[in-house]
């Protein structure tokens, strides 16, 4: 066919499924290998690797001076990194964050962004160059040390991973999505992982427990205090999936006479300050932190979050657990090492694995740096051969060079040399025909045979190339360590997890005097401080006072109903102001044909004492009776025309019950069981009637009651002492006809 009419393109037949499969397969891979996951050699992606080589290209070594970020992305994009513009700038700009890298890579003049969350500024304005570190990973790149590919365009090379003085991976941490699969790894401490490397190269066998004797955990930029179990710890670098708990640092600021206020110095990492203030800020307008009154950001270059208190009398820890259960001033950072082993299989690695891929990969750098280096010195020991041969030969050299049509046939064919020596002898210069320059080719030449003996020995022989590579790391160690300047020290510290399993409820409370009134119609309010009973209070009409209880918002009420039922009220929720309050019934699941028994302060600890009409009862502990549902919690059971009496406190040693027939009965407290829930054991006996009151006391002060105003007591009870489930005798005189000790 003519060039006017091309022949049309070539259509095949495919199955729709098998179409979008092959090419979802070609992006899934793509996604993997070129731009998610990190290489587990030098810890980078691509898009990083090609920046780093991209500006060492532009020669921006630590020494030399910055160029403008625009002209470093346009290279990457133009030669290496087919991308947005903004998406490598992106990058660019997070490997300058000091917060954001342990370890950052490039160095930047300018506004990079900070932890506030704003953003860095354009790229026009903005300058950068390598850091010492990025010149470890780059070190010997020139050396034969790893392989190159061809461009996105085919016009140029580069390194399909860096050499990696530096253990990258760990050090500085990454993370990614990829289709299927994603990766998070948090940073660590460089000067531990070199610890760690060289016990590795001693014992490749090492176990994670001792490799954790030197890489305890992850080291943040931010610094902050890690609270994971060590045993957690060890779990996750062992299977290479996990977390960690951070938490912010603070410290207690006493600003004088009993006041104080909270400083956070150190917030978790990637947490943005700014809307972690705002979060705050938001609870505290919700009352949702009741312990804290308000928050501040007095920052400048370093970290300062003031935390004032409601009052002085809120515990410090309480109130920064609340924060920390209710925002990021603790986060979990995941742990999932999936990485490409080799640059070729995406695969999740344990902490030694990890720590043995960077050493098998240093010893490959090596090997291949010596044999490069074998290489150079071969070609070098060629030329000075052919040098030699001329010096003791100068005169012939020279005829042959001013004589011969072809000075360099000749010469090879007169002196035996090879093309690249001849070469080299028709280009010296006639200055190195002196004489000191023949002693000085003459030590080059044994200096580089000496080196090459020693490079030859070293590939021979694996305990010198693992001694080497040690060395190496120690050399590394040196610039990173606590010595090497301020970024080498540890910033994250490993505490062990707070014994404050929870915030208590009365922690979260403001504590305060309140007096709780309740009606005998069940209308219960509660008044600011404790009050005395003046008469003077006012209620409904046909309604009037029945209880009245000193207490403090942090405490709980504990109600006993005539169903045997235990309910549980916050003082703290109890309708307030100069009204008459809300009927227990809309705060408790309280039929209208239950009574109240009992209200009273609940006290931890303590035992009651509670029965029924029909003379049963037995003891339970109060804490077992606490209910935190409106429903409240079923302990007397009663059934039919019984119904539960009472439930007073069971402090002493003996218990008088006094029945409706005028019964009294005396017997050891010891005689009752402890229950949790029941009908009990019987405590009189009656023919007729039921039980009328019940009272605990202490023999030796003898049994008292009350008489109007006065108070009666009968010193010797031994005329009514008995066993539990006896009937009992008549009472002594002055007890009320009412059948109550209480008058």
């Amino acid at each position: 066919m003519s060039e006017k009419n091309p022949p049309p393109p070539s259509i095949s037949d495919t199955p729709l499924a098998e179409a979008l499969s092959e090419r979802y397969l070609s992006y899934a891979l793509s996604t993997i290998m070129a731009r998610s996951l990190p290489d587990v050699r030098d810890g980078l992606k691509p898009v990083h690797r090609r920046l780093l080589y991209a500006m060492r290209q532009l020669k921006l070594d630590p020494k030399s001076g910055f160029k403008r970020c625009a002209r470093i992305v346009g290279d990457v994009m133009g030669k290496f990194h087919p991308h947005g513009d903004q998406a490598i700038y992106d990058a660019m700009v997070r490997l300058a964050q000091d917060f954001a890298q342990r370890y950052p890579l490039v160095d930047g003049q300018g506004n990079f962004g900070n932890i506030d969350g704003d953003n860095a500024a354009a790229m026009r304005y903005t300058e950068a160059r390598l850091t010492a570190v990025a010149e470890l990973l780059l070190r010997d790149i020139d050396a034969g040390t790893v392989d190159f590919r061809a461009t996105y365009d085919g016009e140029e090379e580069e390194p399909v991973v860096l050499p990696a003085a530096f253990p990258n991976l760990l050090a500085n941490g990454a993370s990614g999505i990829a289709v299927g699969m994603a990766t998070s790894i948090p940073p660590h401490n460089a000067a531990e992982l070199c610890e760690a490397l060289l016990h590795l190269l001693k014992a490749p066998a090492a176990r994670v427990e001792t490799l954790m004797q030197y890489v305890p955990g992850p080291d943040f930029p931010t610094g902050g205090i890690l609270v994971e179990p060590p045993e957690s710890i060890r779990q996750a670098y062992e299977t290479g999936r996990g977390g960690f708990r951070l938490r912010a640092r603070w410290t207690i600021e006493d600003l004088g006479r009993g006041t104080w206020q909270i400083v956070v110095g150190e917030i978790p990492y990637q947490v943005q300050k700014s809307r972690l203030i705002e979060k705050i800020a938001e609870l505290i307008q919700e009352r949702k932190l009741p312990l804290l009154a308000d928050v501040r950001d007095e920052s400048t270059d370093v970290v300062r979050l003031v935390l004032e208190p409601k009052s002085r009398g809120v515990e410090p820890a309480h109130l920064m657990e609340s924060l920390f259960r209710t925002t990021d001033l603790e986060n979990r950072i995941g742990l999932n090492m999936n990485v490409l082993d080799g640059g070729l299989v995406p695969r999740v690695m344990g902490l030694r694995e990890v720590l043995q891929a960077f050493l098998d990969h240093r010893l490959e750098v090596l090997v291949r740096r010596s044999r490069h280096r074998l290489g150079e010195i071969a070609r070098r020991l060629e030329v000075l051969a052919g040098y030699l041969i001329a010096y003791l030969n100068l005169d012939e050299v020279i005829r042959i060079i001013r004589e011969e049509d072809e000075p360099k046939a000749e010469m090879m064919r007169r002196f035996g040399l090879n093309e690249v020596q001849a070469e080299a002898i028709l280009n010296m210069r006639l200055r190195s025909l002196r004489r000191l320059e023949e002693i000085e080719i003459r030590k080059e030449h044994d200096r580089l045979s000496e080196e090459k003996r020693g490079l030859e020995m070293l590939l021979g022989d694996e305990k010198k190339r693992r001694d080497a590579i040690a060395a190496e790391i120690r050399e590394v160690a040196k610039l990173v360590g606590p010595k090497g300047g301020s970024s080498g020290a540890r910033r994250t510290t490993l505490e062990a997890a707070p014994a404050l399993a929870q915030v208590p409820i009365e922690a979260m409370i403001e504590r305060e005097p309140v007096t709780v009134i309740c009606s005998e119609k069940g209308w219960i309010r509660a008044v600011k401080g404790h009050a005395a009973d003046d008469g003077k209070t006012a209620f409904k009409d046909g309604d009037r006072g029945r209880f009245w209880l000193t207490a403090e918002t942090t405490d709980k009420l504990v109600l006993f109903a005539t169903n045997g039922r235990f309910y549980t009220l916050a003082c703290d929720r109890l309708p307030r102001g100069r009204g008459h309050g809300e009927p227990l019934r809309l705060l408790l699941d309280l039929g209208n044909d239950e009574d109240v028994v009992a209200l009273f302060v609940h006290r931890p600890g303590r035992r009651l004492l509670v029965c029924a009409t029909d003379g049963h009862g037995f003891l339970v502990d109060e804490d077992q009776v606490i209910a935190e549902k409106r429903t409240g919690r079923q302990v007397l059971n009663v059934s039919g025309d019984v119904e539960a009496l009472l439930c007073i406190p069971a402090e002493g040693d003996h218990v008088a019950t006094l029945g409706a027939n005028r019964k009294l009965l005396i017997f050891a407290l010891e005689e009752l069981p402890v229950m949790t829930r029941g009908r009990g054991v019987i405590l009189q006996r009656f023919k007729d009637g039921g039980l009328a009151d019940a009272k605990v006391f202490r023999a030796a002060e003898g049994l008292s009651w009350a008489v109007g105003d006065r108070t009666r007591t009968e010193s010797d009870v031994s005329a009514w002492l008995g066993r539990r489930a006896q009937a009992g005798r008549l009472p002594p005189k002055g007890i009320p006809k009412s059948g109550r000790f209480g008058g």
